[in-house]
């Protein structure tokens, strides 16, 4: 089975419990909040009751409920030594920011779809943190100056027509989630997009992608510097995460589609401030290239061309070692497979 993860940063985790409070703000609870201009959380993809949208998780949830990230501080790189935290390094800061707590359902993706074969395409300049410096967005970290925003130029690694889409989302007959007429598969994470298709995708949707630090502030719990989204508990089934292959439960190997669970399926597995699936199901576009990290790091983003975007949080087929908050990947923005999805954010 390949894996997700082409390039892994190894480190063992072995602490006894995450850390609380460091940053002084209390847990936001998973919330439906609406940003203050009263627009949906969800944006265009939840603006109706269609198959896939209005309904997610164990508890039928709306698939738009988008919780509160309260600016943590915290170390992007980091280890655990018999209990106590070492090795700390690249302390990075985020503004408050909401990220979905679902990756992006069939269902929702297939509205956008629809979008773009009527003739929808990213404004150049959309998609950036308007609520951050004035509406620039992020500090670039690579290079003096803020995030542009989707280029003019990419629009052309979008599709246009229906068939062209199915062909590009059909790229693996086995594992692939999307069907082209709407079906049983409306709540399974949307896979086999890039990260052109999953930035895109947000901007549609009235959000962003996040950056690699906001993404790992939320998995790690901020300051909390978790082991795993959920906490320090190593996982133990398909309740925590889907990964391994252990979906559905009893699964001894992966198979074929049913082996990718419909989103929040792991109820163990929510982060501090609500989102879940952020170990496994699938891995998630960020907004960065993938490059060393640069400190120190304001609500910053690396946007110099390093050949690989940054793809985080493991898969139903990665093994449950890859699925720690700090583990990063990168690969191609065109690269496309059943591994890989994505999740938004938004102002807060």
């Amino acid at each position: 089975m390949p894996r997700v993860f082409l390039v892994v940063l190894t480190l063992t985790v072995s602490c006894a419990s995450p850390r609380s409070g460091l940053d002084g703000a209390a847990d936001a609870p998973a919330v439906d909040g609406s940003p203050a201009d009263g627009r949906a959380p969800g944006g265009a993809s939840c603006a109706s009751d269609a198959a896939g949208t209005s309904a997610c998780g164990a508890h039928g949830e709306s698939c738009c409920t988008s919780p509160l990230v309260p600016s943590p501080t915290y170390f992007r790189t980091y280890a655990c030594d018999g209990g106590s935290p070492s090795g700390e390094a690249d302390p990075a800061t985020v503004s408050g920011f909401r990220l979905d707590s679902y990756l992006v359902t069939v269902g929702r993706f297939r509205r956008f779809v629809a979008a773009t074969v009527s003739g929808w395409n990213p404004p150049p300049g959309s998609g950036k943190h308007l609520h951050l410096n004035g509406g620039r967005g992020l500090a670039d970290s690579s290079a003096s100056g803020f995030e542009p925003g989707w280029s003019a130029g990419d629009t052309i690694n979008l599709a246009t027509t229906t068939a062209l889409w199915s062909a590009r989302l059909g790229c693996d007959p086995s594992f692939g989630t999307w069907t082209d007429e709407p079906g049983a598969n409306e709540t399974l994470p949307m896979n086999c997009i890039d990260w052109y298709e999953a930035y895109a995708f947000c901007i549609w949707d009235g959000g962003f992608l996040p950056s690699e630090a906001e993404w790992e502030a939320a998995a790690a719990g901020g300051p909390e510097q978790r082991a795993y989204p959920w906490g320090s508990a190593a996982p133990t089934g398909d309740l925590y995460l889907i990964s391994d292959c252990n979906y559905p439960t009893g699964a001894t190997g992966c198979s074929g589609v049913a082996n990718i669970a419909p989103v929040g399926t792991a109820v163990l597995g929510a982060g501090r401030w609500g989102q879940l699936d952020l170990a496994g199901e699938l891995a998630e576009w960020t907004l960065d290239y993938y490059a060393p990290y640069v400190d120190p790091c304001a609500n910053c983003v690396f946007l110099t061309d390093y050949s690989y975007r940054v793809v985080r949080g493991g898969s139903f087929g990665t093994n449950t070692e890859d699925v720690s908050p700090w583990a990063r990947d990168g690969d191609l923005p065109q690269s496309r497979n059943a591994f890989y999805g994505a999740r938004c954010a938004r102002g807060p």
